[in-house]
This record gives C-alpha cells, structure tokens and sequence, in this order.
C-alpha cells in the first residue's frame, strides 16, 4: 500500500473514515497520518469525500441501512465506511457514476475483503435503482427530521436552548463548505492592492469594511495560487478569528502573552498589529507547537515560543507577568463546524463540562500573570453559551480584580461570513 501510484485513494478515504467514527481519531490528524499513501495530484479529491462524508453523514447512513437487512459490523466494518464513500460520490460529485461505482468496488480489494465485492457492488446499484426514492423518503420522512438537519441530536438540543430563534441558520451555515478569508498583511499591502494582485491571478474577492484586513474569496483557492504567500504578505485566517488581534490592541514594546497559540495565526497578527511588541506564544501540543515556528519564519517576525500547560503556568513562567494576554481556550470547536465537520460526531454531550472546568481553570490560573491595569482577551471558537457567557460570568464573579470591558462578542456561524466565536474583554484592576 506504500506506491501512491497504485493506491486505490476509495481505499484511503474509508481507513481515515474508520479511523475518525471507530478510533475517535480527528480527520485532519488522520489524513496527515495517511498523506503517504496519497499521490498529490489526489489530495484534492480525498478531501473532498472524507470531510463531505462527515458533512452529511446522517444521510448516507439513512441510505444503507434502507438497502441492507444487516449491518457490517467487526473486520468488515470498514465496509461500511466504503459505502460511504461510494454513496457520497454517486451524489455529491461530478464523478461519472460507472467510475464511481468500480472505483469504489475496486477497493474492497485493497483493503483485502474480496470476498464482499459482490456484495459492495450490488449495494451501489442497488442504490443507483432506488437513488431517487430514497432521497425522497429521507428528505421528507417526519422521523428523520433530526437525521435531515445532519446534526447529532444531543448538539442540536442545545442549539435549539440557546438560539430558539436562529439555531436553524446556524444548521444551515454548518452544513455549508466554509467560504476562505484571507488576512492581509497591511504591513506590506493595502487591502485594495492586494484585491487587484488577485485580479491580476484571476481570483475574485470581496473585502469587509469593518476589518481593515480582511479578505474573502468568491472561490477558494490553494495557497500556493496568493501572490506572495511565501513572501508573508497574506495570511489564510477566517473573518471572525481576525477581530481577536483587534480587542486584544497590542502595543508596540508591550509583554504579551499569547496561550493556546498553535497554529500561530493569532501570534502572527499580533506582531503585524504591533511589530515591536514582546510576544510569547505558549501551547501545550508540540507538534503544533513546530506551526508557530513556519508561521513566524515565513512572515519574518520574532516570538518566543514554548511549549506549555495552561494548567500550570507556574513550570514556564515564573517571575514574569504580561501587559496583555490572549487566552484562546480549548473548546467544543462548535463554532468551526462547517471547517471540521468531524467535529458532530467526535464530541459528545459529557464533554462540555469537562471543557468549561478546564477553561475556568486556565482562565484563573493565567490570570495571576496579567499586570494590574492590564487587559486579557478570553476568546473561544464555540458557541455554547456555557463556555462563553456563563463562563465570564462565573469568573467576573469569583474575581474582584476582573471588570469587563464592554460587551460580549458572540459570532454565529453565517453562509458567506465568519465562524461561530466568542470574545470577552477583561481588564485587570487592584
């Protein structure tokens, strides 16, 4: 399975499926993980069926368990995943149905389930005969209703709570492709010289007047197509997660402390906020930690970057304190949906109180290292209000020293805007 040429990528696109739904793995870590068995010229497409798979799941399941009396289950249960993959491909790609149909069962050989191809093969025709009844029963069955929002029901319950009014456009702009903002590096470009850039590259864009940085493309493209991304003077970064340099307003010769800072996009903008500024960029994964470094180096700046906990500050920065720190917490990643569609199915219920104590806690713990009269931007990429709200709340309430600074900025996920995210001001007196 190691000659990319000969690598069967339906094969691949079921392993890193499995490997999400069974393992609890993360797509983007897996598909890094199985890079090697993907020729380059086919990457493009394998994630284009991993992360549609998982944007529609509900529905693909719904479909195979319409036109199989038993499920997979054990050493077959990639199989499974495979009919995903057939499924998805039949519906949500311009690859000619007879090629998706062979290619899919082509793979139940590499993954060595010979025997099962006849049974792979008659479930996908099977599914072209019934294609459009199927749809029909799915779309407009009253017991699917949850399944047809594609969202797990205990995430849409708490959406429904905290939004009665908006969770369906939330719904909506989750089960779209995410649109792809660009952050423009003002230190070298106007946002309007590099919009004609892309002109000049035949890549449409529109601008967004309430940042002075941000750019959105009508169509995405690869990195390697924005003129002069290697130079540093565009940076991918969404809509909304450009606004965090903006509250946390660095100053040039500040202590400022970016925690949580992998991938380093918020590190990056700082310093193009405020070159001059003393940043240190801490996370707690190092091989995130390694991103920090690329970004920084292709941008030309200069961090000091660590490797850390949260949870104990103590072990990475005693005696020191910060005139400004961005506390970009660990969440549910609720928000960002649309952009890790794996996300509805990796997280559980349980696990949003376990998130909300171990934000409180590293919010409490960071706090003793903000400088009186300092200010601390608490920034998440959720939108439960229990990581966001009710945790500011519960914090200004415990901490006397802590006084918010104006209001609470709570972004919702929208078709051609930003992502789901959360900010709060807070600022540090006696």
């Amino acid at each position: 399975m190691n000659n990319k040429s000969h690598q069967n990528i339906r094969a691949v696109c079921a392993q890193a499926i499995f490997n999400v739904l069974e393992e609890g793995q993360s797509l983007s870590a897996t598909l890094t993980a199985l890079s090697y068995q993907i020729a380059n010229k086919d990457k493009a497409l394998v994630q284009e069926i991993c992360f549609g798979v998982m944007r529609v799941l509900p529905e693909l399941n719904f479909y195979i368990h319409s036109l199989m009396s038993k499920v997979l289950t054990g050493k077959n249960r990639i199989l499974h995943y495979l009919l995903l993959v057939g499924i998805y491909q039949i519906l949500y790609t311009r690859i000619p149905e007879h090629a998706a149909v062979g290619e899919t069962v082509n793979a139940v050989n590499t993954l060595k389930k010979t025997q099962l191809k006849g049974l792979i093969n008659g479930v996908l025709r099977e599914f072209l005969r019934q294609q459009a009844s199927l749809q029909q029963t799915f779309t407009q069955d009253s017991k699917q209703q949850n399944q047809q929002t594609l969202h797990p029901s205990w995430l849409l319950t708490r959406l429904k709570q905290a939004y009665p009014q908006q969770w369906q456009t939330i719904v909506n702009a989750n089960n779209q492709k995410p649109p792809m903002w660009l952050r423009v590096n003002l230190n070298q470009y106007s946002v309007s010289e590099y919009q004609q850039l892309l002109v000049e590259q035949q890549i449409e864009s529109d601008s967004f007047p309430e940042l002075p940085s941000a750019l959105r493309l009508l169509s995405p493209v690869g990195v390697n197509k924005l003129p002069y991304f290697d130079e540093g003077a565009v940076t991918v970064q969404d809509l909304s997660a450009q606004y965090a340099a903006y509250l946390l307003a660095p100053q040039n010769g500040e202590h400022i402390l970016d925690m949580c800072a992998a991938p380093g996009g918020k590190t990056t903008h700082i310093l193009e906020v405020a070159p001059k500024a003393q940043v240190l960029a801490v996370d707690i994964d190092p091989s995130r930690v390694k991103r920090i470094g690329e970004n920084l180096a292709r941008l030309k700046q200069q961090a000091e970057v660590k490797v850390g906990d949260g949870l104990t500050p103590e072990n990475w920065c005693k005696g020191r304190s910060f005139d400004r720190i961005l506390l970009d917490a660990p969440c549910s990643a609720t928000g960002v949906i649309r952009r890790h569609p794996d996300i509805k199915w990796l997280r559980r219920d349980s696990d949003i109180a376990q998130l909300t104590e171990l934000q409180h806690a590293i919010l409490t713990n960071i706090w003793s290292y903000l400088k009186t009269g300092g200010t601390l931007v608490y920034a998440t990429c959720s939108i439960l209000p229990d990581e966001n709200k009710l945790q500011i709340e519960r914090f200004l309430q415990e901490n006397t020293s802590a006084k918010l600074q104006g209001e609470l900025k709570q972004f919702l996920p929208t078709e051609n805007g930003g992502d789901g995210f959360f900010y709060a001001i807070l600022k540090k007196h006696s």
